[in-house]
């Protein structure tokens, strides 16, 4: 592909070299760059591209996109200066891998908690059907079915082309999306076309990078502002922003609820550690799935797979048949009679969640021992939240580390039994060992009671100083079970 069928339609201001060039790849990252690749530099948060213009034309680079014009012009490289590189970055991208969302039906799936599980059994879903799908997600990428590692939530654009176009060809009609804030804000998700939308709920998250909860909100509601008018979006009408998504929307918008009038509607009829059964839209089907935030993202999987064209009655019947994303709710029994929930319930929401749907299913016949943390070098204004949360709905806290990064242990420890009063500390313990808290909470546990292991779910690994180490929550459970 030449160098002006890639820009076509950006803001250029000036073009210096040969535009109409060979290009054979496209990189925003210089270690990926070779011979006759276009280089974007990018104005990131953490690193600016620009200052690695001169390792891209080392490495092969014919063209340079740039918003400021370097001082150095090398004569055999063509420079292009536009007003914004970021957010142009994802049309090249889409233009170079020829457009692959209008091969297919993408549906991105956006909110605090509930995108994994949803987006995952979406995927689950259609491929039961009979569909040939596409993941992208927190969890796992999956091209049909083939598994790609992945490291963000949303990837960057030019890698989710390539991936979206590796789906195109590989035959997949449909391809459920994790959407994050952070891709919305970066513009990664720019030059894509969304056949849908779902908004989940938005509760306190990323605090961190949005500063503000107000800025978090904005973030998530421009994902559904920019969906087109032949697209549809499906929102929680349980959640008091799910209504506020669809104010500037142009899609046609549906809503689901398990407490007042919707297109999708829920309610629980029986609840097991086992699953539920449940009535949805006057039809009941058993599921393998618990908890009321659960019949929520089901909900959301079903009004989904309506708006796509499929009958409810056969949504239904493949929805029986599915099972809980790793690390999403997943129990494990132990031989002395109590059970273990490992879950990735990281925000003081989705914990205090996770923990009504214990009590939903115990009804006082047990005890609930939580074993928790919080993910250092994040949002610290989450972690006396968690720590309150905890506490309100468990017999018995452990705060323990998650994901330290570049902190020290003790001191998100600290952070979390900051929020924490003399009575309510009397219930808590403080072991900065992982391993450790999960077999102490083992060893405290009676029949009949249930340990929520919370914060890391499907993770395989802690990450402390910037380097990972193997660590899985459900291996260290069989161990503490033995």
């Amino acid at each position: 592909m030449t160098l002006n069928q890639l820009i076509k339609g950006l803001n250029i201001i000036s073009i210096k070299g040969d535009d109409k060039c060979e290009i054979t790849g496209v990189n925003i990252d210089s270690r990926q760059v070779a011979d006759g690749h276009l280089f974007i530099a990018v104005k990131g948060t953490q690193v600016d591209g620009h200052t690695y213009i001169g390792k891209a034309i080392e490495k092969g680079a014919r063209a340079i996109l740039c918003q400021d014009m370097p001082e150095e012009i090398n004569p055999q490289v063509t420079y292009v200066q536009i007003g914004n590189t970021e957010l142009s970055t994802g049309q090249v991208a889409t233009a170079f891998y020829g457009n692959p969302t209008q091969k297919l039906h993408l549906i991105g799936v956006t909110g605090t908690n509930g995108k994994t599980t949803i987006a995952t059994t979406l995927y689950n879903l259609f491929r039961q059907m009979g569909h040939h799908a596409g993941l992208l997600s927190t969890v796992v990428n999956y091209i049909d079915g083939e598994a790609i590692p992945t490291e963000h939530t949303t990837p960057d654009p030019i890698t989710l082309n390539r991936l979206l176009a590796q789906m195109a060809d590989a035959g997949c009609e449909y391809v459920f999306m994790e959407v994050s804030s952070h891709s919305i804000v970066q513009n990664r998700i720019g030059g894509l076309t969304f056949a849908g939308g779902l908004f989940t709920n938005i509760t306190r998250d990323h605090l961190d990078y949005h500063k503000t909860f107000d800025n978090y909100l904005k973030a998530k509601k421009q994902f559904f502002d920019q969906l087109p008018a032949d697209a549809f979006m499906v929102t929680n009408a349980d959640d008091k922003n799910g209504l506020v998504m669809a104010q500037n929307t142009k899609a046609e918008v549906k809503t689901y609820s398990m407490q007042s009038q919707a297109d999708f509607k829920a309610k629980i009829i029986e609840c097991h550690f086992e699953g539920m059964y449940l009535d949805i839209n006057g039809e009941e089907v058993g599921v393998q799935f618990i908890g009321k935030f659960n019949v929520s993202n089901l909900l959301a999987v079903y009004g989904c797979a309506v708006m796509l064209g499929k009958r409810p009655h056969d949504v239904l019947v493949a929805l029986s048949m599915m099972k809980p994303v790793s690390g999403r709710f997943e129990s494990m029994r132990s031989p002395s009679g109590y059970t273990a929930i490992v879950d990735y319930a990281h925000t003081p929401d989705a914990l205090a969640n996770v923990l009504k749907a214990i009590h939903g299913v115990l009804e006082g016949r047990g005890q609930v021992i939580t074993v928790c943390g919080a993910g250092g070098n994040r949002d610290k204004g989450k972690r006396p939240l968690m720590a309150q949360e905890a506490v309100r709905q468990s017999d018995r806290v452990i705060i323990t580390s998650d994901n330290p990064r570049f902190e020290e242990p003790q001191d998100i420890i600290n952070d979390m039994l900051a929020g924490l009063d003399d009575e309510q500390r009397r219930n808590v313990l403080a072991i900065t060992d992982r391993r450790e808290a999960i077999r102490t909470a083992c060893m405290m546990a009676q029949k009949g009671d249930v340990i929520l292991i919370a914060g890391k779910g499907h993770e395989d690994y802690q990450e402390i100083k910037g380097v990972k180490h193997h660590f899985d929550d459900k291996e260290e459970v069989a161990k503490a079970f033995s």
